[in-house]
């Protein structure tokens, strides 16, 4: 599925089986694609030439989400509109954790052009064209969906309160959390939260479910995959579901591996509100909203000091040093907190 990467012969006869199984059909080779994050995944070569992807979702310790089912099921509808460009469904082995796609030959979006800014917002206004579609009203809500700025405010406040405690024996986190990011978050929620009461709206109501859109929960060139003719398709439904529109567009326009230009930033932001505007506090909320998608983008980038990231990775069998991968990801977030600070004394001025 993923862009093409070394590759290890499989020796695990039990996932040799689950590969047979659900390929139904003779197979040539099972090969462990490197290099993946929070899961294993396969290439399932098949003697007909044809290839699968065969992708494993580990059961993770205080996790109740069933990722392997909303993804499943996520592509399984997105399939039948032929408009939207993902992976096909074929099987799945709920018992074991496994299933299988269709593996998309291509490369990583290492570099995004105007006509990919473009092609992401044709997939955005694709998901948000189906979402009356038959079956739609049965999908669940993104993971972590925002349907309200006090949800936004609430998730990273929960996440705030868990750094807290990891801190105490990571004088470097600690010092982030009480120096730079607290005081942050105090002035954003309150610059968001008069934003809403200036304009007569509730902070604390969510939106209702005509205001909201289909929407990957991962969305960015970091889950795409460029064809060799060029065409881009995305990946990663793990998260998939109903959501506020805006938590799309800022998440896109915040990912800290998305190194958009201004031009691309302005592009996709332009062609966001024309999609959602339909909905006519679309870019307002946009505007009030986004510095709290900003600290929650903070909070994310801080995951790697979480001791569950590190087993995830151990799942995976991904091997990181744990010292340069949260020293890394800290400076990430003093840059995000910095960029929030910017963006609430830009809208005073």
């Amino acid at each position: 599925m993923p862009s093409p990467k070394p590759y290890l012969p499989v020796s695990d006869e039990r996932i040799l089986e689950i590969a047979r199984s659900l390929a139904a059909q003779p197979l040539s080779a099972v090969e462990r694609h490197l290099g993946g994050g929070n899961n294993r995944l396969f290439r399932v070569r098949a003697n007909d030439g044809r290839s699968f992807a065969l992708k494993e979702y580990p059961r993770r310790t205080g996790d109740p989400r069933d990722r392997l089912s909303v993804e499943y099921g996520a592509l399984e509808f997105l399939s039948q509109h032929k408009s939207v460009s993902v992976p096909r469904a074929f099987a799945a082995d709920r018992d074991n954790g496994f299933a299988l796609y269709e593996w998309i030959e291509g490369g990583p979006v290492s570099a995004p052009t105007d006509r990919d800014i473009d092609a992401a917002l044709a997939f955005a206004a694709n998901l948000h064209g189906i979402r009356n579609a038959p079956g739609a009203e049965k999908l669940p809500l993104a993971s972590e969906a925002c349907l309200s700025g006090a949800e936004i405010v609430a998730q990273v406040g929960r996440r705030h309160e868990r750094f807290k405690l990891i801190a105490q024996p990571e004088p470097r986190l600690a010092q982030f959390l009480a120096t730079d990011f607290g005081p942050t978050a105090e002035d954003a929620e309150a610059w968001s939260r008069a934003g809403y009461k200036s304009l007569g709206w509730s902070f604390d109501a969510p939106i209702p479910r005509a205001q909201q859109s289909l929407s990957p929960s991962d969305f960015g060139f970091h889950n795409a995959i460029r064809r060799p003719d060029g065409e881009l398709v995305f990946v990663d439904f793990e998260y998939f579901g109903w959501d506020d529109p805006v938590k799309l567009a800022s998440d896109f326009l915040q990912h800290p591996g998305m190194m958009l230009s201004s031009a691309q930033y302005e592009r996709f932001r332009a062609g966001a509100v024309k999609i959602y505007g339909g909905e006519a506090a679309f870019a307002q909320r946009l505007a009030l909203l986004y510095p709290l998608y900003g600290l929650r983008w903070c909070m994310i980038l801080l995951n790697e000091f979480l001791p569950e990231r590190w087993e995830s990775r151990r799942l995976a069998g991904v091997h990181v040093d744990r010292d340069v991968a949260t020293s890394a990801q800290l400076e990430k977030a003093r840059h995000r907190i910095e960029a929030v600070r910017q963006y609430l004394m830009d809208q005073a001025r």
